[in-house]
């Protein structure tokens, strides 16, 4: 069975279907500019295929459906709307009737239900959403606010558009709404589950998942998605509480519907929201003839001009949870930002060495009001702690997945595995190479085993110091940890891997466990964060933001590494590069993007990393986005050989450009400070 998936609705302008309801919800003047898209550029690309293998919805939308299945369900994914609604007209006439991807309309407000259930005159409308629930403790509601938690605000508009809609179309009705979600503490049945479950696309970018009539009654014997009643919920957001002009939920949606069909903006809110906009697009990227939504929010509600987009703006001041106030006050620059602002808590407490949070948001606000341009760099604190380093140094990156449909039978919905790593190491005199990878290609197989074996053999040689680049190897370390735990005793170095992984992680919190082995990973982004602020990139810390930084700053780094020292028989061995290669090259003057230089994961789309990152809403998922959905495209779609070997060799290059950026920040450093 292959389930087709069009890549764009057949359906008029004129409806507010529940995708762009959601979207304005975010912000109301987005929709103007989402349904123009010849005429306003947007980040967020429309990639359908790797949205879908990001968010694994389609992958949970069809398991879902696979419980229905003993109800001789009717089936209306991909049938033009005028047909489904016509269809769905029908069907509903039937006493009990199952329906997927029911379509029903109300003036000029449009659903489409992932599940539709009929019992006599009950109606059950289900929504399927990717997401975990853990019956023991989650809940829809905030803990101490009254409100809805925010982590589920955008599925509970979702689902009460929907039952909006049907009650106004069939009033006479019994409607109850639930959330389709993944059970957290279910263990998948069978093994092999989420190769039943494989994404693909056509010549046309239509998405097509096949593989569902492979499933069994074993797969389905403990059910992975629960539904959890919403009822509650949406009758808080419909009852208690207000949107624009002070409407109530269903006034709201008649309102944006209405200036859909009038082809009307409704009038930008400024707030800390912006920052993140899909339409914020920055003038040097704006494709030819397209506009920036962003800067006619800010024109018009702030009364912008062209300078003033040139500007820092208190959108980006760094880890900053004020802005919303900053923006109501009408202060909209950092230089504008006073000490008062961001003046810590009692309860922030200095640190010995490096910038606390509120110190490195006064940093930024000096370097903007005095126009320096300076960085900082605490020369003390560093040397400090690069006086507690052992060599060799070693540097660690992982690319990692966790499939919302398991790989093994008794694992959880989203339980993470690494399946790659690259590994460089630097001597005290100075000699840098790539000293190991691992990369698992093979389909349907958990890599964690083979990943945690090749990655202990890789750092046992040695006492040295061991670095990652934020939390997330020690995430997947601790989600492996777990891993071994409750495999068997066929594992003969089972107690040595789980020492291993002991030694070199911490434990995550919450997750009780050991005492951190005195190889325990040092985080290089915390010390990025903690003895220095890169006033060109606003004191971001990603390594995509610090490795171009530091390549332009850098008269050292720029005359060692414009050489093409850089091959598998050049001065720095590499283990994926047979010519030796220059990792600083110009373009014009500036030094290109080294990140740029490598080769495209997805050859034939043009799309960026930025714009992948946007697919993801959790950080940790968003840390190593890219080369997640190019592992999940190998496993779950269909593919040649020389497509395959394309992305394997891409993957190996992308990640050893990771660890090397971390080698190079170390060299800077180290140059600052001889």
């Amino acid at each position: 069975m292959i389930i087709w998936i069009s890549r764009v609705t057949a359906m008029t302008p004129k409806f507010l279907d529940k995708s762009k309801f959601i979207l304005s919800m975010d912000c109301p003047t987005k929709l103007y500019y989402h349904v123009r898209p010849d005429e306003y550029q947007n980040l967020k690309t429309e990639n359908t295929f790797l949205q879908a293998l990001a968010k694994a919805g389609y992958q949970v939308g069809e398991l879902a459906k696979c419980y229905y299945q003993d109800q001789s369900p009717h089936d209306l994914m991909g049938i033009p709307i005028e047909e489904a609604l016509a269809k769905s007209s029908e069907l509903l006439a039937k006493e009990n009737v199952v329906i997927f991807e029911a379509a029903i309309a109300h003036n000029n407000l449009l659903l489409r239900a992932d599940i539709l259930i009929k019992r006599n005159n009950r109606l059950k409308v289900i929504e399927v959403k990717s997401s975990c629930w853990d019956k023991s403790k989650d809940s829809f509601f905030k803990k101490r606010d009254p409100g809805i938690d925010s982590k589920w605000v955008d599925y509970i508009y979702d689902i009460a558009f929907q039952k909006t809609v049907i009650e106004k179309a069939y009033p006479s009705f019994d409607i109850s709404s639930c959330l389709a979600l993944l059970d957290k503490n279910a263990k998948c049945p069978t093994q092999g589950l989420n190769q039943k479950f494989r994404i693909s696309r056509d010549e046309n970018g239509s998405i097509k998942i096949s593989g569902r009539e492979q499933v069994t009654s074993e797969d389905l014997k403990e059910r992975l998605v629960l539904e959890v009643n919403v009822d509650d919920a949406i009758q808080y957001v419909r009852e208690r509480t207000r949107y624009r002009d002070d409407l109530i939920f269903e006034e709201y949606a008649q309102l944006l519907a209405s200036h859909l069909n009038r082809n009307e903006k409704m009038l930008p809110k400024l707030g800390k929201i912006c920052a993140s906009c899909e339409f914020r697009v920055p003038q040097n990227v704006l494709d030819p003839g397209k506009k920036c939504g962003f800067r006619e929010c800010w024109t018009h509600a702030a009364g912008f001009a062209g300078a003033d987009f040139n500007r820092p703006s208190v959108l980006d001041l760094w880890s900053y949870l004020k802005k919303d106030q900053l923006i109501k006050d009408g202060i909209y620059f950092i230089d504008q930002v006073e000490e008062k602002d961001i003046l810590p808590k009692k309860s922030e407490v200095k640190k010995e060495l490096g910038l606390s949070r509120s110190e490195r948001q006064l940093l930024q606000v000096k370097i903007a009001k005095d126009h320096s341009g300076a960085d900082y760099i605490d020369k003390e604190g560093l040397s400090s702690e690069i006086a507690t380093w052992v060599y060799p140094l070693h540097f660690i990156d992982f690319e990692t997945a966790a499939p919302a449909i398991p790989l093994d039978k008794g694992a959880h919905p989203y339980e993470g595995f690494a399946f790659q790593f690259s590994h460089h190491s630097f001597k005290e005199d100075g000699t840098i190479w790539h000293a190991d990878q691992f990369l698992n290609t093979e389909i349907g197989v958990n890599p964690n085993l083979s990943f945690i074996r090749a990655l202990c053999k890789s750092l046992s040689e040695d006492e040295g110091t061991i670095f990652r680049y934020h939390n997330h190897e020690n995430t997947y370390l601790n989600y492996i940890h777990r891993w071994l735990l409750r495999s068997g005793d066929e594992i003969e170095d089972k107690q040595e891997l789980i020492n291993f992984v002991q030694s070199i992680a911490k434990p995550s919190s919450g997750v009780g466990g050991w005492e951190p082995g005195k190889r325990c990973m040092v985080d290089l982004c915390k010390l990025v964060e903690l003895y220095s602020f890169d006033s060109s990139i606003d004191g971001k810390t990603s390594i995509k933001k610090v490795l171009p930084s530091i390549l332009k700053k850098s008269e050292y780094l720029q005359n060692k590494y414009s050489q093409k020292i850089y091959g598998k028989n050049a001065e720095i061995k590499s283990l994926n590069y047979d010519e030796p290669r220059a990792w600083v090259v110009k373009d014009g003057g500036d030094i290109i993007d080294p990140y740029s230089l490598l080769p495209k994961l997805f050859e034939n789309i043009n799309i960026s990393a930025e714009e992948i990152e946007l697919f993801f809403d959790d950080d940790e998922l968003r840390e190593g986005g890219t080369a997640s959905i190019a592992y999940m495209c190998m496993q779950f779609s269909e593919m040649s050989g020389i497509e395959r070997e394309h992305l394997r060799n891409a993957l190996l290059r992308y990640c050893e450009l990771d660890t090397l950026a971390m080698v190079m920040i170390v060299e800077y450093w180290f140059d600052i400070l001889s």
